[in-house]
């Protein structure tokens, strides 16, 4: 780096950090294409753009991980900025909280806040109450109360991510990168962190906030500057920003939301609960789905919404109420006596349950139907398994390299969608789909959503779970609303008005 930071107090409204004519290739694909990208001092604002349009890349060159072609210029606080590393990056107070935190799990929380302050370049003894000390002062500037002595594992996930933030503060850091910082939050846990956020910004700390929840983008962002395919494609303020228009921003397309309406009342019962029951997680839970009917299950963290599904797939029995399957009670010792009996569960954590990180994109996406892959000599057909990758990579929009490649260098989003080609290859009678859409942008979600609807027109019964109101109003036929375990309302989108379920949802 050829120079350091100028004053910690840059000039009113001007960049905090600059970037003119940022491109970069890997092998023959251009990533990045003459970006133009700034943030100013105390700003909250949104990188927007579908999966593979550069955010994560651009990310990469501001925090030193990889450098720019030759021509690029980048200013911090006024001051020219050259053969950044991510050391020099960290210097200069800039932090990126990636969506898988980066977080050590053995260690307890204050070792997590404090350990870069612990790293040096000569051997010495950890100084831990010094390192307590330290990330009780931090947590006590963001409000919040967590046990220092408690390892990171047992944390939920929304406290994880105030472990992140709080780490980035120790570091001093005057420009915070967020990567999806919600994608696994509920509205509540989403609420607490949006606060964080606000008070960082009060604070003078520059944070850049990348998500596919264009709701809360509008309302914590003061300017969303958006990627497509490497390309800048503006830089705009939210004041009336609408989701819509924000979506047409970038993907380039238009979509029409609109709440399908279907009669679908005749249509033969696939999946009936009655009285079902497992304590603590959930009681009483009673509903039908029909041939080719979505049901959007919502409510908030807690509300029993993955307990419940996880029952059905035969991962956690229940302790009474019956289960029938198009006319037959079943009731599952296993998920692989569900996945016989044509049940497929999505789960809603694509990283620890929904792939096999190591395997490749081709073995990931043809695991669940590997019987039908069989050739002479009852050996898997390499002709079979590529046709099969080939369909549902191109069907659900994936962006791969080669499908050889290992899964784990997919994006979040790219990822998401290889879980659902998984379990979609199974043609399923009751496809169970726990926040499918978790990590995928919008122009991905529309496509997911096409397929969705496609195979409840073939007569599939679905069971769509997720905390994203908007998500189930416009493309399940009935909601049902659980809160405490229990089914406490339902609804028809179109006669009744999304507000209203939003409003009982977070009442």
């Amino acid at each position: 780096m050829s120079s350091t930071a100028g004053s910690p107090h840059a000039e009113a409204g001007a960049p905090l950090l600059q970037l003119d004519h940022v491109s970069k290739r890997f092998g023959g694909v251009k990533a990045l294409d003459d970006v133009r990208f700034d943030v100013r001092r105390g700003e909250v604002l949104c990188l927007a753009g579908e999966n593979g349009c550069g955010k994560s890349t651009l990310i990469k060159i501001i925090s030193g991980v990889h450098p720019p072609e030759p021509g690029a210029a980048m200013l911090f606080n006024g001051r020219s900025i050259e053969g950044l590393d991510p050391a020099a990056a960290r210097a200069l107070g800039i932090q990126v909280i990636w969506q898988d935190l980066a977080l050590f799990p053995e260690m307890t929380v204050a070792e997590n806040i404090a350990f870069e302050s612990n790293l040096g370049a000569r051997p010495r003894l950890v100084n831990y109450g010094a390192m307590r000390a330290a990330a009780a002062r931090i947590l006590g500037r963001l409000e919040v109360k967590l046990d220092l002595h408690a390892p990171l594992r047992t944390l939920p996930i929304a406290q994880r991510q105030i472990v992140a933030v709080a780490r980035a503060l120790v570091a001093e850091a005057t420009l915070v990168f967020m990567d999806e910082p919600t994608a696994s939050l509920s509205q509540a846990e989403t609420d607490a962190l949006l606060a964080i956020v606000r008070r960082l910004s009060a604070e003078g700390i520059a944070v850049v906030f990348v998500s596919h929840r264009l709701a809360e983008v509008l309302d914590v962002c003061s300017r969303v500057t958006v990627l497509r395919d490497g390309r800048l494609v503006g830089t705009f303020p939210t004041e009336g920003m609408t989701q819509t228009r924000l979506t047409e921003l970038m993907t380039g397309k238009t979509f029409d939301y609109a709440v399908q309406t279907r009669a679908l009342s005749d249509a033969p019962v696939v999946l009936s609960v009655e009285a079902l029951s497992r304590a603590p997680d959930y009681a009483d839970v009673s509903f039908t789905i029909r041939r080719g009917e979505i049901v959007g299950l919502t409510g908030r963290l807690g509300s029993g919404r993955t307990e419940l599904a996880l029952s059905l797939f035969g991962m956690a029995p229940a302790s009474a109420g019956t289960v029938t399957l198009e006319g037959r009670p079943v009731r599952f010792a296993s998920n692989r006596e569900a996945i016989r009996a044509g049940v497929a569960y999505v789960s809603e954590d694509r990283l620890q349950l929904g792939l096999v990180q190591p395997q490749s994109i081709s073995d990931n996406t043809a695991i669940t139907v590997l019987d039908s892959l069989l050739g002479p000599g009852r050996l898997i057909s390499a002709r079979r398994q590529d046709a099969l990758v080939d369909d549902w990579v191109r069907d659900l929009g994936v962006k791969i390299g080669h499908p050889d490649h290992a899964v784990s260098t997919l994006s979040g989003g790219n990822q998401q969608r290889i879980v659902l080609a998984k379990w979609l290859a199974t043609h399923p009678k009751l496809l169970i789909l726990d926040s499918p859409t978790v990590g995928v942008d919008v122009g991905a979600r529309a496509g997911i959503f096409a397929i969705v609807r496609k195979l409840a027109e073939a007569g599939m019964a679905i069971l769509l779970i997720s905390d994203e109101i908007p998500e189930v109003y416009f493309n399940a036929d009935r909601i049902l609303h659980m809160r405490d375990g229990r089914i406490v309302g339902a609804y028809v989108p179109g006669e009744t008005g999304i507000d209203a379920i939003e409003g009982a949802i977070h009442a």
